[in-house]
């Protein structure tokens, strides 16, 4: 069967359409007021943010969550919210590495993708280039930004073991929730 559609990199296409429909499911009033409310719901509304951290297309209403809580303690629930957005990361993180995996390997071999990473390498060094990816990963991770793109840099870009991905999700999301609900 023919295909009505011959896109190089079918998933990842998919991957942007999703986020941006979601963004545009979430700009919906009775969405965001849901995400509003959670702070009646205590610590469990702490992990639904938590998890709500982890996406691109809900990260802002997490934050705001997080910035307007005035939880009992701030540590408690940075680390509820920590485990909240882990358990996305981790499912982000399999998701990626177990269904992107091919284009990812194509995406490397075109001549863009070569070049650059040709002349990274000529100018910081293939060690140097592993550890800037890790700290932008998870500067991305620990802040509101979408954990998707931080995720997608580690699954897609190295060659990290999950419980590697596991500490650094559970510790940058931690440490971001806890500076959000400091402010």
């Amino acid at each position: 069967m023919k295909r009505l559609f011959n896109f190089k990199y079918p998933k990842i296409i998919c991957l942007i359409i999703a986020i941006i429909l979601a963004y545009f499911i979430f700009r919906n009033p009775v969405i965001s007021d849901f995400v509003s409310h959670l702070g009646i719901w205590g610590y469990f509304g702490v992990f639904i943010a938590g998890l709500l951290f982890t996406f691109g297309f809900t990260s802002p209403l997490a934050a705001g969550f997080f910035i307007t809580l005035n939880p009992e303690n701030i540590w408690i629930a940075g680390i509820v919210g920590g485990t909240g957005a882990l358990i996305l990361d981790v499912l982000i993180f399999k998701f990626i590495r177990a269904s992107f995996q091919d284009e990812f390997f194509r995406l490397k071999k075109t001549i863009v993708m070569r070049k650059t990473n040709e002349l990274i390498e000529k100018s910081i060094g293939k060690k140097l280039q592993l550890h800037l990816m890790y700290a932008l990963a998870g500067l991305v991770i620990a802040s509101p930004l979408p954990d998707e793109a931080g995720v997608i840099m580690l699954a897609g870009l190295t060659k990290i073991k999950l419980g590697n991905v596991m500490k650094l999700s559970f510790i940058l999301n931690t440490l971001g929730i806890i500076v959000l609900l400091l402010i």
